[in-house]
């Protein structure tokens, strides 16, 4: 049985009859049972939050994760948000994580007045660089945010020691690693909490989502209380108190049953879902690797110990301008494809709110050259136009 919005920047309105006939850098996949289960969840009579199917994702996500508790949440950025509720952040308290991802890894910290420190990622794998981490811990720090760029995860044993060696706790920012995995261990349950993200542009969708993973009973029953706007709700409906109050603080980080009923049903395929995602991730590397050979491009690394979960296609290519030059030529071509993240250490807020803790420099230079390509279930037919368009940009 059995990845806020995490993805690239929205296009423009298309401006004309070619742009509107693009093919796609993302479309939302439906197995066929999600309709089937609205309909049983508005049956049921029980539209809010934590019905059956709501149940039904906890079960299915501990089952194969391993966590001692999983919940769903309405986006992985609540799920970001109520572990750093957890581990009781105080203003000034530092979290290291990597500039390259989203601005929910770094905002959920500063909302509780955390600085986030910046440090730089590796070059194989655009993760969290193991080697810089140490000498950017202070008497400050509080934990470290890990980012498992692409589905594939850090060096997590290294970073685990570390954490172990200094009293850190481990957050796995694990938006886009469902199913992946680091020496045999699920993403999201080898730190002390893991988010994991349902958005459309993910592997298991539904549309908007996320879920917190606690990989022990320590911080279980707090995180149930703080998804329940404080109180201890889940207590009283399996009849452990005779009512409920407010206990702690907390928000309404809940999705609706709804959301929960159509994540059951890609929940349910997920094997599925993966095991294609993996084929089109093969077809892309096999076509990459005479570009690659040709010093064109550079394709994605994926560590021996780590199993991962065809998230996405990237290419590093050579410079900003033959990034820009590919996009545009592939956009020129019907096909769209897009850039990722500007490093959060650059940008407005994060100069203001944090800090960094080593060189930038992979930091910088990759994300002025990964470019995404078209990734979907369905786009299988397009493979041919997809390579005969992106081989015209690369000569050019």
């Amino acid at each position: 049985m059995w990845s806020c919005c995490r993805g690239p920047l929205p296009d423009p309105p298309y401006a004309n009859y070619r742009e509107a006939h693009l093919i796609p850098f993302n479309k939302p996949f439906m197995t066929g049972r999600e309709l089937s289960h609205i309909a049983q969840a508005h049956a049921n009579g029980h539209l809010s939050g934590d019905g059956q199917f709501t149940k039904r994702c906890h079960a299915l996500l501990e089952q194969r994760t391993g966590a001692a508790r999983a919940l769903l949440t309405h986006s992985c950025t609540a799920a970001l948000e109520m572990s750093a509720l957890l581990l009781d952040l105080q203003p000034g308290d530092e979290v290291i994580m990597p500039s390259y991802t989203f601005v929910s890894t770094a905002n959920a910290f500063v909302l509780r007045g955390a600085v986030p420190v910046f440090v730089d990622v590796r070059p194989d794998t655009l993760n969290l660089d193991e080697r810089l981490v140490e000498a950017a811990i202070t008497e400050r720090t509080r934990a470290i945010c890990v980012v498992h760029y692409a589905g594939v995860a850090c060096e997590m044993d290294t970073l685990s020691d570390i954490a172990s060696r200094h009293g850190l706790a481990i957050v796995e920012d694990a938006a886009q690693a469902i199913l992946s995995s680091y020496k045999g261990r699920p993403l999201g349950t080898i730190g002390a909490l893991g988010a994991l993200s349902f958005h459309e542009t993910k592997n298991i969708i539904s549309g908007e989502g996320g879920a917190l993973l606690c990989r022990d009973a320590h911080f279980a029953e707090r995180a149930e209380i703080l998804r329940e706007k404080g109180t201890n709700r889940s207590r009283f409906f399996r009849g452990q108190v005779d009512k409920y109050t407010w206990v702690d603080v907390g928000s309404s980080f809940l999705p609706g049953e709804i959301t929960a009923a159509f994540l059951s049903a890609q929940l349910e395929d997920a094997d599925l879902i993966n095991q294609r995602r993996l084929a089109i991730w093969d077809r892309y590397q096999d076509w990459a690797a005479r570009h690659e050979a040709e010093g064109r491009l550079v394709r994605p690394t994926i560590p021996a110990d780590c199993v991962h979960n065809a998230h996405m296609y990237y290419l590093l290519l050579p410079s900003l301008e033959a990034r820009t030059q590919f996009i545009q030529s592939l956009r020129q071509q019907g096909v769209q494809a897009v850039f990722h993240y500007i490093p959060l250490h650059s940008s407005p807020a994060g100069r203001e709110n944090g800090r960094t803790g080593s060189t930038m420099a992979v930091t910088d230079d990759i994300s002025d050259r990964v470019v995404r390509m078209p990734f979907w279930l369905g786009m299988e037919a397009h493979f041919p136009e997809i390579f005969a368009a992106a081989d015209v940009a690369l000569a050019g």
